[in-house]
């Protein structure tokens, strides 16, 4: 073969290297953008119970899905940066958890569908027109903390009897823990209950409204969010030294030594939205997708932290007890 038709045929080899070398990368995967609202030691559980629901839907991850993970540690400053990141990333999905952080993706893109697995009050707090039709590119599933302030109230009620003032502790920085607030606020001025409400925005002023609790409060409603979560061990510790008897919006609370909680099981709504995630993932649009809410509520009890305080569990209450932690 003459040298010029040498030249000729590894000048073609070498123009179509490139192009047999593009073909033989794979795709990209769909990525979804995970921002979980507290730290890894807190919301590990959940975030591994979202996946394993994808999995057992057919999304494994590294094989036809992948995952970013962000957390958000409690500290909402931090939301719109993460946000822009999932854009930069170009991810095909966000799934958080929260208000704050639900309204922080929702500013930063009106495209890229959001799934929340835990947000209060969606409607309220402008997430999505409504739970039946969502609009837009938001839904998920929505705990409604305001329709079971009643409940929460009346539990705390039948624990410390001849209950008169009730402390509330709220993170106002939070839509949706403001809403629940003025429910709860209401529903004890039905009751005939003085509310002392203490509203806070940083874990700094939590000890001072704990200082502001004693000898006025008889006992106390937590409104919970990820900013309460993150700081449960110092709030456990500052209910027990005020001898506050406390309930808490979910059982991550009572784990750690709280008095009592009632509320939805976070856990199997991050399994649920990965069924949500899915209904995207094979073309359902957001906006056709209800916002879902929780069918069960779960009471625990704390026998060990009722002691401590010296409370006796009334046997009407210990007998609908979903789990009693001794």
């Amino acid at each position: 073969m003459r040298r010029r038709e040498l030249i000729t045929l590894f000048g073609g080899a070498a123009a179509a290297w490139p192009l047999a070398a593009r073909a033989q990368q794979p795709a990209k995967l769909p990525t979804i953008g995970l921002l979980a609202p507290n730290t890894p030691s807190l919301d590990s559980h959940r975030v591994g119970a979202f996946v394993q629901r994808l999995r057992e839907l057919g999304w494994i991850e590294g094989r036809n899905v992948a995952i970013e993970y962000r957390w958000g540690e409690g500290r909402n400053e931090r939301l719109a940066e993460f946000a822009a990141e999932f854009i930069r990333l170009k991810v095909d999905i966000i799934v958080t958890s929260g208000t704050p952080q639900v309204a922080a993706a929702k500013q930063a893109t009106s495209v890229i569908p959001i799934v929340f697995a835990v947000a209060n009050e969606p409607v309220g707090s402008g997430l999505v027109s409504s739970l039946a039709r969502p609009g837009g590119n938001v839904t998920g599933l929505s705990i409604q903390q305001t329709d079971v302030a009643g409940k929460r109230i009346e539990l705390l009620r039948e624990f410390v009897s001849g209950l008169r003032r009730l402390g509330v502790l709220a993170n106002v920085g939070n839509p949706g823990a403001a809403l629940e607030m003025a429910e709860v606020q209401a529903t004890a001025r039905t009751l005939g209950l003085d509310a002392l409400t203490l509203e806070i925005r940083l874990p700094d002023e939590i000890a001072p409204a704990f200082e502001s609790f004693k000898g006025r409060a008889e006992a106390l409603y937590l409104v919970g969010d990820p900013l309460m979560l993150t700081n449960l061990t110092r709030i456990n510790t500052l209910a027990l030294a005020a001898r506050l008897p406390a309930i808490y919006p979910q059982r991550t609370f009572v784990e750690a030594g709280g008095l009592m909680s009632y509320g939805p099981d976070f856990t199997n709504l991050y399994r649920r939205a990965g069924e949500i995630v899915d209904k995207i993932l094979r073309g359902s649009k957001p906006a056709d997708i209800p916002v879902e809410q929780p069918t069960k509520f779960d009471l625990v009890v704390n026998l060990t932290t009722a002691k401590a305080l010296g409370l006796t569990v009334p046997p009407s209450l210990l007998a609908r007890a979903d789990e009693v932690i001794e």
